[in-house]
């Protein structure tokens, strides 16, 4: 019975997870199509258009990586996300107070 719960608390764990990591993801595509647009409004030169070819290449490389889940590391991935103001704690709600409060000391390093 003790492992049954377990394995439930596990899966609603995961599953908050999954879905503030979706959440953070879309503020950061978000701003990402934000940003670009704003300078492919404002284009100029030559040096602009490679400007924002070079950056989608490393936005690209970087948000692919960043929010795959997994489960021996997503309390650092969070820790993460907070820091860079992508995933709020009210995000991760529901999780157990003390993982909160890794990701939260995790995020003021």
């Amino acid at each position: 019975m003790l492992e049954v719960n377990k394995k439930q608390l596990l899966a609603t764990e995961e599953k908050i997870v999954q879905q503030a990591l979706q959440k953070a993801h879309q503020r950061e595509i978000s701003a990402l199509i934000a940003h670009v647009r704003d300078r492919a409004s404002s284009l100029t030169e030559i040096e602009d258009l490679w400007y924002l070819h070079d950056l989608l290449s490393t936005k690209r490389y970087e948000i692919e990586g960043k929010y795959v889940y997994n489960f021996a590391t997503f309390i650092f991935d969070c820790a993460r996300l907070v820091q860079e103001g992508w995933l709020t704690l009210e995000d991760l709600k529901g999780l157990p107070s003390e993982i909160l409060s890794k990701i939260s000391a995790l995020a003021r390093m």
